[in-house]
């Protein structure tokens, strides 16, 4: 696929086949995510994957909105250092999301489906991850064939008009 095919295709997937991802698929998209762009070149990060079944079930417990990790194919935990330095967090969540999105759009364009989710449940995502007590579980991307349909570009995604978006040279 193309960047900009995968781009236009890739949507937020909450169910999902059966069907396991590659290692060496899995492998291209966590390197996505470790080649994204971060400040200063801080890469605040560290991929925790998941793919055994019992494990994904009880990550979808973090947070009440990460139950399409129970049915994902795999799970990618973003692991990050703690910070109370709101210059710092900020740096981490933006650089974070460049991660996030990088692995998406990775996964798009090889047919694999994702979605994002927070993690609440901070000391629950420790136990199951074993991640040091300096770090957090910032962010959960599940990984897996859609179910519905498969991925291709949409010709008109549910977005706000490009008109009343986009202002050239002034509001």
């Amino acid at each position: 696929m193309e960047t900009w095919d995968a781009i236009r295709s890739r949507r937020n997937v909450r169910s999902f086949t059966s069907d396991p991802i590659p290692d060496a698929d899995l492998d291209q998209i966590l390197e996505a995510g470790r080649r994204a762009p971060s400040s200063q070149n801080w890469q605040p990060w560290d991929f925790v994957v998941v793919t055994n079944r019992s494990e994904l079930n009880e990550l979808a417990t973090v947070w009440r909105g990460a139950g399409h990790v129970a049915e994902a194919a795999a799970a990618v935990a973003l692991i990050a250092p703690g910070t109370d330095d709101e210059r710092r967090l900020l740096a981490r969540q933006y650089d974070l999301g460049q991660a996030t999105m990088a692995m998406m759009i990775a996964a798009a364009d090889l047919g694999v489906g994702s979605c994002h989710a927070g993690v609440r449940d901070q000391d629950h995502a420790r136990r199951l991850l074993r991640f040091p007590d300096d770090r957090v579980c910032a962010y959960l991307i599940s990984f897996g064939y859609p179910v519905d349909r498969p991925l291709a570009p949409v010709a008109k995604p549910d977005r706000r008009p490009f008109d009343q978006i986009v202002h050239r040279n002034h509001w």
